[in-house]
């Protein structure tokens, strides 16, 4: 499929499952600040698309995340169906579709930060490239942790959606972990097919 195509095919997948999560949503706040990542994704990748543009891996890496914020936006991630079947299945304690948010988290960043540093030369030795990599998807998973707090402390009303803790004591903890293993995963799954496209650019 030409990149044209696949490029019509992202924006009206994206678009679409936008358009979809902002009906009849949860509610608005809620649904504003899941989706926001998405939105300045989406800015990002326009701005840069003509002189920096990324593999079709990436590109599908990033929409598949966009989603998974989309869906959860919608529901709010305690109340996802995905998580209700996933805790029904696995006899888990509670709705767990965060975690696959969290994973997303650092499975996609990595892979976006790889492009980056690889395209750009940062790095002379791949072992110091792949940790400073999974350094990063935890500093980016902490300062979430962050935000996470600091819009619990602004908006009491909008918090307990956004954070979707579920009354888990270690919820942090847990989603700065699945990060990591999302990293981790985004390594050892992905480096030869992102090596192959990075060579067909």
């Amino acid at each position: 499929m030409k990149r044209n195509s696949l490029l019509l095919l992202w924006l009206f997948i994206f678009w679409s499952v936008l358009i979809w999560s902002a009906i009849d949503p949860k509610d608005y706040p809620t649904w504003f600040l899941e989706v926001f990542p998405a939105l300045i994704g989406f800015v990002v990748l326009a701005a840069t698309y003509r002189r920096f543009s990324l593999t079709p891996l990436v590109y599908l890496l990033i929409l598949i995340h966009a989603i998974i914020l989309m869906v959860g936006g919608h529901y709010t991630y305690a109340e996802v169906p995905l998580g209700e079947w996933m805790k029904e299945w696995f006899g888990l304690a509670r709705n767990d579709y965060d975690k696959i948010g969290h994973f997303a988290q650092g499975f996609v960043p990595f892979m976006i930060a790889r492009e980056i540093v690889i395209r750009n030369k940062v790095f002379k030795s791949r072992g110091w490239m792949h940790f400073f990599l999974l350094c990063f998807v935890m500093a980016l998973s902490a300062f979430y942790e962050l935000i996470e707090w600091w819009v619990a402390l602004l908006s009491k009303e909008a918090a307990a959606a956004f954070l979707g803790t579920q009354g888990y004591v270690w919820d942090t903890q847990s989603d700065m972990f699945f990060a990591l293993i999302g990293g981790l995963c985004a390594w050892v799954l992905l480096t030869k097919l992102h090596d192959r496209q990075l060579r067909e650019l």
